[in-house]
């Protein structure tokens, strides 16, 4: 669901008072938090959706690095998941679904954890993603409201995957180019989100579905900040202008881009620029906040990250700022 949609919906529903809820739903951060201890808390976090790439492993691959990383995203480490599927038994063999859970079992067990079950129904559209559970120390969450104006801001990896997938899905994107999205969805941010913590960064969100803008709007609100993103400064996957310009984007973008205009000083930049931060992502790189030091450190730890703005006080105005 788009984050207009998805924020309506919650309005109505009551916040969920309890201590030992370190994260909730309030925010929009990638993951719950719940404190067992003084030094220790489950990360909570469950993703799922239809099939974004056409190989059935691939396809599992990416699904499982997608939701590993909400926990990620949180500077949590990965225990125990469980497989969720959707799946047309009459029209598909089950060979398919094979091919899924081997997919999305490689790729947890990449990230050290283990697949414990799951739940399976029949469904005319393929669906699959995972619950996971991990654990991290209370006073090392990284979350979108711990966000300080002075603060620069990292992304770990670069954007596009949407309108190249959508690309993709009807066979306009060539051999390296689809070779080069795959390889990138399916690269855990487990050592980003390390490198992350270890520098003292307390947060971080995952790009995802809302697109860069989308979630840099939910690190400004949550922090009481001012996002300021350098569009030239975002990297791309290789391909992803070419297939802008052949006229591949999504819907997704369009509902994104929506979402964040009010809130949004645009700086007259064109359709094609928020049509890139605005492209819904799947197994996106980390958006971390930190000092611009520690920062630097981050790019020399992390292959492709870039510096791609920074966080300034708020009072008034918009809450982003593109330029």
């Amino acid at each position: 669901m788009g984050p207009g949609d998805l924020s309506a919906a919650l309005a109505p529903l009551p916040r969920d008072i309890d201590p030992r809820l370190l994260v909730g739903r309030e925010t929009f951060d990638d993951a719950g938090v719940f404190r067992l201890s003084d030094d220790l808390a489950l990360v909570q976090t469950v993703d799922f959706f239809a099939p974004i790439v056409d190989d059935p492993y691939r396809f599992g691959r990416v699904a499982a690095a997608n939701a590993l990383s909400d926990v990620y995203a949180m500077g949590g480490e990965p225990l125990t998941a469980m497989n969720i599927v959707g799946f047309p038994a009459k029209a598909l063999p089950l060979s398919v679904l094979t091919e899924i859970l081997r997919g999305g079992q490689d790729a947890v067990h990449e990230a050290g954890a283990r697949i414990v079950g799951g739940h399976t129904v029949t469904d005319e559209e393929l669906k699959y993603g995972l619950s996971v559970t991990g654990v991290v120390h209370p006073d090392r969450i990284l979350s979108n409201a711990n966000a300080r104006a002075g603060d620069v801001l990292v992304l770990t990896k670069p954007i596009g995957t949407g309108i190249l997938a959508t690309a993709g899905k009807q066979d306009a994107l060539d051999a390296a180019h689809n070779e080069g999205l795959f390889l990138s969805m399916a690269r855990l941010n487990r050592d980003a989100s390390r490198a992350a913590v270890a520098l003292g960064s307390r947060c971080a969100t995952d790009v995802t579905g809302f697109g860069l803008l989308g979630h840099a709007l939910h690190v400004a609100r949550a922090s009481g900040v001012r996002v300021v993103i350098e569009h030239a400064a975002v990297p791309l996957l290789p391909g992803t202008r070419e297939a802008l310009v052949a006229g591949f984007t999504t819907g997704g973008a369009k509902r994104n881009a929506a979402w964040v205009d009010a809130e949004t000083d645009w700086n007259d930049t064109g359709a094609d620029v928020r049509a890139l931060l605005s492209d819904p992502q799947t197994s996106g790189g980390l958006l971390v906040a930190l000092g611009p030091e520690a920062a630097a450190e981050l790019l020399r730890r992390v292959a492709g990250a870039a510096i791609v703005g920074r966080v300034e006080p708020w009072a008034d105005g918009p809450r982003l700022v593109v330029q």
